[in-house]
């Protein structure tokens, strides 16, 4: 199918479905569901496609599922849609305000399983016509803000026989209409670390009697930061932030124990295989000067998803084909943290950020986060040509159309 034709297939599609998108977004922006509870989610999506004639396969906790479309020959291409929410209170004034208190769609899990189901809908409606060059997998992932949703369907079989795989995220720094591409790292990893320090405890008038706990914690928090800024190679950017300190109960009495939390984040993998060790290392150094006992409490969280070159052309190629030649632009590797770089270490594929920013930009992971909503039409267009793109360069030795010489 040339480009001229998809766009026109798309805009036909869209011009029936997109309302009917937009309200199914609205819908599961008003009932939330956190990480592997995403039952009603699951189901709402199920509904849909099996509606449309395809066959979804639920996970086995229940929440999330798996299903193709077209038949086994030819390649396979994946697309993943993440369907949990976050828990945080929704500050928004609309008319599809979340209705659950203290769980909202803050970071556009909504809009991506919109798009997906809508993707998948045209997807279905051209393996019927015969022109789906192979198959593509659906998969609408529980669990992205645990993580660990992409494992469990790792752990299933979800990647199973496909060769790439796709996905995207809603990004308000870009404007409606435009794609935010990078090849190489575009996330970082994103570790939780906690350290929990003891020691005798005392009054405030004498400090040298004890183990002056919350000066030493107070040290373990500045010095350890600092010191990795001089044992790390800055390039990788890994950094030590602290988001939670708990220590004592009154002004003048030293407590004895302490806590500490906070993210370790990196944009290298090596020196992220390497952080747990050299943290640990440092902390006994600075917990020893000052004669405190701590303990490092260090949870895996995901590795930096590193979009595969090739992959990333094709959804340029598909950008221009049906969002324009402007459409696509370059974006910064950023730190947060993304479960899909688990299926990245895996097989081939890319990530995209799609632009949702509207009059007012939002920032995600924010009780006020929406989106321009049109963001769910530009989606459907840029996921369904990017896996026909893919389909068609994994079916033919070349995007070229021998006679004109123009992109097929």
């Amino acid at each position: 199918m040339r480009g001229r034709e998809l766009r026109g297939e798309l805009d036909a599609f869209l011009a029936e479905t997109e309302q009917d998108l937009v309200a199914f977004r609205r819908d599961l922006h008003m009932h939330p569901e956190l990480a592997f509870a995403e039952y009603r989610t699951t189901q709402k999506i199920a509904e849909r496609l099996t509606a449309a004639g395809l066959v979804p396969s639920v996970l086995p906790r229940g929440t999330g599922l798996i299903c193709d479309v077209g038949s086994g020959d030819g390649p396979t291409v994946a697309l993943r849609a993440d369907i949990d929410a976050l828990a945080l209170q929704d500050e928004k004034d609309v008319a599809y305000h979340s209705t659950v208190p203290g769980s909202c769609h803050a970071c556009g899990h909504d809009v991506h399983t919109a798009i997906l189901l809508g993707t998948s809908l045209f997807l279905a409606q051209q393996a019927d016509a015969g022109l789906l060059p192979g198959r593509v997998r659906l998969i609408f992932q529980p669990a992205e803000e645990l993580p660990g949703g992409a494992l469990e369907v790792m752990a299933h079989g979800g990647i199973s026989g496909v060769d790439r795989i796709f996905g995207l995220h809603c990004d308000p720094r870009v404007d409606v209409g435009q794609v935010g591409l990078k090849a190489g790292p575009i996330t970082s990893a994103c570790d939780k670390l906690v350290i929990r320090v003891s020691g005798p405890g005392g009054h405030t008038a004498r400090p040298h009697l004890t183990a002056d706990l919350v000066f030493a914690l107070a040290k373990i928090l500045t010095e350890l930061p600092a010191a990795l800024s001089r044992r790390v190679d800055p390039r990788s950017s890994l950094s030590l932030v602290w988001g939670k300190v708990e220590a004592g109960s009154a002004a003048n009495a030293i407590p004895d124990d302490g806590v500490a939390e906070g993210t370790v984040r990196c944009l290298d993998e090596n020196a992220w295989h390497a952080a747990p060790d050299l943290i640990k290392s440092l902390l006994e150094s600075v917990a020893g000067a000052y004669g405190v006992e701590a303990r490092m409490e260090y949870t895996r969280g995901v590795p930096p998803v590193v979009n595969d070159e090739v992959s990333v052309e094709m959804l340029a190629e598909a950008a221009e084909r049906v969002l324009g030649a402007s459409s696509v632009v370059t974006t910064q590797q950023s730190l947060g943290g993304e479960d899909f770089a688990w299926y990245l270490e895996s097989i081939p594929g890319a990530f995209a950020r799609l632009g949702t920013r509207a009059d007012v930009t939002y920032d995600i992971h924010q009780g006020t986060f929406d989106v321009d909503e049109r963001a769910i039409g530009m989606g459907v267009r840029l996921m369904a040509a990017t896996a026909l793109t893919a389909l068609w360069e994994g079916s033919r030795p070349s995007l070229i159309d021998p006679i004109s010489g123009a992109l097929a």
